[in-house]
């Protein structure tokens, strides 16, 4: 999901057969390619009763067009990852009055995204994402952590993207868990069923793809959904402030939300019991079962389509 030059990673092929429905994740792709290094080398596989071709798929025909490509420019790759499913700002930022900051915020993003653009950035995706490219820091360094987190929430408020402001504590229990597992599978539910996406940290990104890509990508398929994390501020002023990006062709924000709010429930619970189902993906991947994932989503009251917009 990221470019890099680590060289190629192994390819991340999830075999899944969903008992829930018949459901299995399809989304179109994005932009990035996955995070080299970090996915294991060994294919990821689950235990099966059922293995529905990819046509069978409820949202096949969504994404037909891109498929069939695929099949008839690359047939023997298509092939390929099919078998391969069997085995893984005039004044400066900071102002006091919010209507003012907004106004500069958004100038400053607008000229950071243009030039992201001419530097060949592409769909959106922003390389290099630092806090300072959105907030002039040495200004809000009076600011207290409810002021800056104030600001932040109003300014996204009214843009197409989620956005959060998570306390040290919280993220300090989440990044600690990032580093030991660092993927997990994330199930969104939509009207016909759950749609699986994979979500795999590279430092204080969080990158998501849909499963659907990684059968048929494998190491080249594209990030759709990246969460920024921002610990700049995580000391001083005891938050840490997230935005996201997202390819909007294939998710939306309410989508993106869903998935933010998984992150929590997974690796920022206090219930250890929820957090081993990530601790399984990642280390005992044999004993991984995805239905625990929707049971936890239906407990918690993010297993419903509304939580995703899916109405």
């Amino acid at each position: 999901m990221l470019d890099g030059s680590d060289g190629k990673m192994a390819a991340a092929v999830l075999q899944m057969s969903c008992l829930y429905r018949g459901m299995l994740a399809v989304r179109a792709t994005g932009i990035r390619t996955l995070i080299p290094g970090l996915v294991p080398v060994q294919f990821r596989a689950f235990s099966l009763r059922k293995e529905p071709d990819v046509e069978e798929n409820p949202f096949y025909s969504k994404y037909q067009d891109k498929i069939q490509k695929l099949r008839s420019a690359k047939p023997q790759e298509y092939k390929a990852r099919l078998e391969n499913r069997h085995e893984a700002k005039n004044e400066v930022l900071g102002h006091s009055k919010q209507a003012e900051f907004i106004r500069l915020m958004e100038k400053e993003l607008e000229e950071r995204d243009k030039k992201a653009a001419s530097d060949g950035a592409s769909g959106g995706f922003t390389k290099n994402k630092t806090l300072g490219s959105i907030l002039n820091l040495e200004m809000i360094k009076d600011m207290t952590g409810e002021e800056i987190t104030e600001l932040w929430m109003k300014y996204y408020s009214t843009k197409d993207t989620v956005s959060a402001a998570i306390p040290t504590q919280i993220y300090e229990v989440i990044l600690s868990r990032s580093k030991s597992c660092q993927m997990f599978l994330y199930a969104l539910p939509q009207k016909e069923g759950y749609e699986f996406f994979l979500g795999q940290w590279s430092g204080h990104e969080l990158h998501f793809t849909s499963l659907i890509n990684v059968q048929m990508h494998g190491e080249n398929a594209p990030s759709q959904l990246i969460l920024y994390h921002y610990p700049d501020l995580k000391e001083e002023k005891g938050v840490v402030l997230m935005t996201a990006e997202m390819d909007p062709k294939v998710i939306t924000v309410h989508q993106a939300q869903c998935l933010a709010n998984q992150v929590q429930l997974f690796y920022g619970t206090q219930r250890h019991e929820t957090f081993r189902l990530v601790e399984t993906f990642n280390h005992h991947p044999a004993d991984f079962k995805h239905m625990s994932v929707i049971a936890e989503l239906e407990q918690s009251g993010l297993g419903s389509p509304a939580a995703s917009g899916g109405l």
